[in-house]
């Protein structure tokens, strides 16, 4: 049965996950990417964002009449957030982050302590990510920061799937993988230095 996390999403409910869970996201989701990370962090948040699922994304959208079409949403590459990303966690209390490529310690430590994950998104979906969204309810900082960098506030349902990479107990697939290689790379090198 497939795991789906409706927002808000409580503490409780991002702190049962493990890495390697894998889960959907229904309700609000909003996209922040460095830009939005830095000015949400000096200025405050354009919107109410505890408990919701932030997508390091910058979203292709088009406009509809009054409103806002998603035609593609793939993700950005979440170290780029790295900077900001265990500020923004402390102070905003975002349970779900998806993005792509994994984050760094600080990062970690972070979802620790608030009660968050972060969940991997596969880089090149964007259609399929776009079908997801529901509806553009707002976009913020539009002007300001152009289409990529703008907040740009969703309802999605059943976003996904993602894989929890990162989880609030310190485990993160990406080292445990880090680990694997730097192993395989040992044994490569001991291959290649005893056929010489």
């Amino acid at each position: 049965m497939d795991r789906v996390l409706t927002t808000p999403i409580a503490e409780k409910d991002a702190r049962a996950l493990n890495a390697g869970d894998v889960v959907y996201v229904s309700g609000t989701m909003f996209t922040a990417r460095d830009e939005a990370h830095r000015m949400m962090l000096e200025r405050g948040s354009p919107l109410p964002v505890e408990g919701l699922a932030l997508f390091h994304c910058g979203p292709v959208a088009q406009k509809v009449g009054a409103g806002w079409e998603i035609l593609a949403a793939g993700p950005t590459t979440s170290a780029r957030m790295e900077l900001f990303e265990a500020d923004f966690l402390r102070r905003f209390k975002t349970r779900v982050i998806v993005g792509k490529g994994g984050m760094g310690e600080k990062t970690l430590a972070a979802l620790g302590e608030v009660g968050a994950v972060y969940t991997h998104f596969t880089g090149g979906a964007g259609a399929l990510a776009a079908k997801a969204v529901k509806r553009v309810s707002a976009v913020h900082w539009l002007e300001e920061l152009g289409m990529p960098e703008a907040v740009w506030v969703m309802e999605v349902e059943r976003f996904g799937p993602l894989v929890v990479a990162m989880d609030s107990h310190g485990k993160s697939l990406y080292k445990d993988l880090s680990v694997i290689v730097g192993k395989n790379m040992e044994t490569i090198r001991a291959r290649i230095k005893g056929g010489k």
